[in-house]
């Protein structure tokens, strides 16, 4: 098994994020970004799948898993400095970065952030939900009041939506625990930054291909429409939307096909 090292790099702001590195310094570069509310942790048996010549960066946006800020700023594209931050210590060039969830976003504002250091920009479930294209700032505002109003429902219903039926039950369980855990006040400030992502003006700035494997039962037909001329979408089966943590074997499959090309 390949040796795995935990690592951090400071940014402003009082932010120091920390990370996993597994494998060889010259070797292609993938770099994981959790989900909202989630951490590297997700992506521990995936690293494992992962071929040992891949230097494989695990990163724990702020405020996330491990990672601690101060900071007052918490858009997407703020989490994508976090991951342009360790893709400059560790000198990465011709990344892949691959998120989950709003880490597929985050994914795609680091591509368009470091065009010259990532070559593939990858969205494990991500990039099409109902939330694109921008919402109108009335229909965020409502979204956004529900998360404030009532945390925990919210955060239930959002694990809900994201588990096809006939899925054990208590995976939707420790998901919602996990997430409804996240810190605050950055946790309710990322869910907001997602909301008001404007995925159209970003992709409009980014050049990477961009490929997103989405779970066939939860993908929304008319996302994958409106962007099938910019992102390649994968329907797969590998679980709920949280499948890097249940099929870390078939997601490891996955990203090395993209990242040997």
């Amino acid at each position: 098994m390949t040796t795995k090292e935990n690592r951090e790099v400071r940014r402003a702001g009082h932010t120091t994020i920390r990370y996993t590195a597994s494998g060889p310094a010259g070797g292609p570069t993938l770099a994981l970004v959790h989900g909202w509310a989630c951490d590297r942790t997700d992506f521990d048996a995936v690293a494992d799948h992962l071929p040992e010549h891949h230097r494989v960066l695990a990163i724990d946006l702020a405020e996330h898993g491990e990672s601690r800020s101060t900071r007052d700023v918490w858009t997407i594209e703020e989490f994508a400095r976090d991951v342009a931050a360790v893709l400059e210590a560790e000198s990465a060039a011709d990344a892949v970065v691959a998120g989950h969830s709003l880490g597929g976003a985050v994914a795609v504002e680091a591509g368009r952030l470091l065009p010259d250091a990532v070559a593939h920009v990858v969205a494990l479930d991500a990039l099409h939900y109902d939330l694109f294209p921008a919402m109108s700032a009335d229909r965020a505002d409502a979204v956004i009041r529900l998360f404030r109003d009532d945390f925990p429902t919210a955060v239930r219903r959002l694990v809900e939506g994201g588990t096809p039926a006939g899925a054990d039950p208590a995976l939707g369980e420790r998901y919602f625990r996990k997430m409804v855990a996240v810190r605050q006040p950055a946790g309710l400030r990322a869910i907001e930054s997602l909301i008001r992502w404007d995925m159209d003006a970003v992709l409009r700035e980014t050049r990477q291909p961009v490929t997103a494997f989405a779970i066939r039962d939860l993908v929304a037909p008319a996302a994958v429409e409106r962007y099938a001329d910019r992102v390649e979408f994968v329907l797969v089966d590998l679980g709920t939307h949280h499948f890097p943590v249940e099929s870390p074997e078939g997601t490891a499959k996955l990203l090395a096909g993209v990242v040997t090309g």
